[in-house]
C-alpha cells in the first residue's frame, strides 16, 4: 500500500523519539520535467522499529578532513579513504577497531581489495593509483596515470581492476591485470571525468555517471561501443548502485537532491524522489529490497522497492553533518546480517572521526 503523499508545508513535523528515530521528509520541492515523473513529498509513517540499527562505531583517532570511499575485505576488514588527511585507514569489524594507517598515498579517494591475489588497490587524486600487499601493507607500485584517479571496481572473472581516471577529453576508464599489475592499453575514452561507476556482472556493459556533461555513458566491454543517457533538468550525478535482476540503475543526483531510477534496457527514467542532499554514495539492498543514500546534511535517506518502477521514502534517519560516504556489506550465510557502515567526519565536541556501524532489519 503506497504512503499518504503531503504539501511542504504538512512535511515539516517534530522528530519522533527513540534512537533509530524516523523523520518526516523534508520538505523538498516536487520536480517535474519531460520524462521524469512527479514525485510527490510522502510522509514517512512513524514506526517502532528502524531499518537501519546504529549498533556499533570504530574511532578514527587524529582524523581530521574530508573522508572519502570505502573499500570492504569479504574477511572482515574495511579500507578508508581519509582524503583530507593522506590516508587509509584499515579497520577491523569483528573487533570494531583500527588495526593500521596507510599513509604515502596523496589525497586517497577509492579503494579496492582483491583476495585472489592479496592486493589493495587506492587510487590518488594526484593522479596515481598505488598497489600494496594486503597483509603487510608495502607498496607494491605505482601507475601514473597524469591525471585525477578516482573510483575503482573489480571485475573478479576477468580479473581486472577498473579505474576512472582524468580530465574533459583525457578522461577515461583503463583496465590493469591485477595478478600482474600492467595497464591495458584498451581504455574507454569517456570526454569528461567520470564519477561512481557500475560494471554489469552477468552482462559486458559499464554504465558512468559524468557529471560535467549531465550524462551517463554506457560501455560495451565486448565491442567498446559508448551509448550516452542524458538526464534532463538533474544535475550532480555522482554515486551509483546497479540491481540488475529488475534491470534497474540507482543514481543520486545533487541539483536537486533525488533518487533516480533508470531502466537499464532502454535508459528511460522511471522515477526521481526526493533525497537528502550531498550525497556521495548509495547501495541497493537485494535483500530487503532498499536503496540507502547517506547524505552530507545529516541524514541517511532509505526507499523501499516496491517492483521494478515503484519506490517510495521509508525512513530519514539522521546522522551527521558530513557524513555522505559508506560501505555496505550484503548478508553472508542464512544467519548473517547486512551491515551499512558510515564514515563520520571529526566534528566540534567528539574526539575523533568516526565510522558508524548499522545493522539492517525487516
Amino acid at each position: 500500500m503506497g504512503l499518504p503523499t503531503l504539501s511542504v508545508a504538512q512535511s515539516r513535523r517534530p522528530l519522533a523519539p527513540g534512537i533509530g528515530r524516523l523523520i518526516y521528509g523534508l520538505g523538498i520541492a516536487t520536480l517535474t520535467s519531460a520524462g521524469i515523473p512527479a514525485a510527490a513529498q510522502q510522509r514517512v509513517p512513524e514506526r517502532a522499529d528502524s531499518p537501519l540499527i546504529l549498533t556499533g562505531t570504530i574511532a578514527l583517532p587524529n582524523v581530521d578532513g574530508r573522508i572519502d570511499h570505502f573499500g570492504l575485505d569479504p574477511s572482515g576488514r574495511i579500507f578508508v579513504c581519509v582524503i583530507g588527511n593522506d590516508t587509509v585507514q584499515v579497520l577491523q569489524t569483528l573487533t570494531e577497531k583500527r588495526v593500521h594507517v596507510i599513509t604515502g598515498v596523496p589525497h586517497p579517494q577509492d579503494v579496492v581489495y582483491v583476495p585472489e591475489f592479496n592486493k589493495l588497490f587506492v587510487s590518488s587524486r594526484d593522479g596515481k593509483l598505488y598497489v600494496y600487499d594486503g597483509t603487510s601493507f608495502d607498496l607494491l607500485t605505482s601507475i601514473d596515470f597524469h591525471g585525477d584517479v578516482d573510483n575503482l571496481r573489480y571485475d573478479d572473472k576477468a580479473k581486472r581492476v577498473y579505474v576512472a581516471y582524468g580530465d574533459d577529453e583525457a578522461a577515461g576508464i583503463a583496465m590493469i591485470d591485477a595478478a600482474t599489475n600492467e595497464r591495458h592499453a584498451d581504455e574507454f575514452k569517456l570526454g569528461a571525468h567520470p564519477e561512481s561507476f557500475q560494471l554489469e556482472a552477468s552482462g559486458q556493459r559499464i554504465f558512468a555517471n559524468l557529471p560535467d556533461l549531465k550524462e551517463i555513458a554506457v560501455i560495451n566491454r565486448a565491442t567498446h561501443t559508448i551509448a550516452r543517457w542524458p538526464l534532463t533538468n538533474l544535475e550532480g550525478n555522482f554515486p551509483m548502485a546497479v540491481d540488475e535482476a529488475n534491470h534497474r540503475l540507482f543514481v543520486g543526483t545533487r541539483t536537486p537532491p533525488r533518487l533516480v531510477v533508470l531502466n537499464t534496457d532502454s535508459g528511460h527514467v522511471v522515477a526521481a524522489i526526493p533525497s537528502t542532499a550531498d550525497m556521495d554514495d548509495l547501495y541497493y539492498d537485494p535483500v530487503f529490497k532498499r536503496v540507502y543514500v547517506p547524505g552530507g546534511q545529516g541524514f541517511i535517506s532509505v526507499f523501499e522497492q516496491s517492483d521494478a518502477d515503484h519506490y517510495q521514502l521509508l525512513a530519514q534517519i539522521p546522522s551527521a553533518l558530513g557524513a555522505r560516504t559508506a560501505g555496505y556489506a550484503a548478508r553472508i550465510g542464512k544467519k548473517g546480517r547486512d551491515r551499512f557502515y558510515l564514515a563520520v567526519p571529526a566534528r566540534q565536541g567528539h574526539d575523533s572521526a568516526e565510522v558508524w556501524i548499522y545493522q539492517a532489519q525487516e
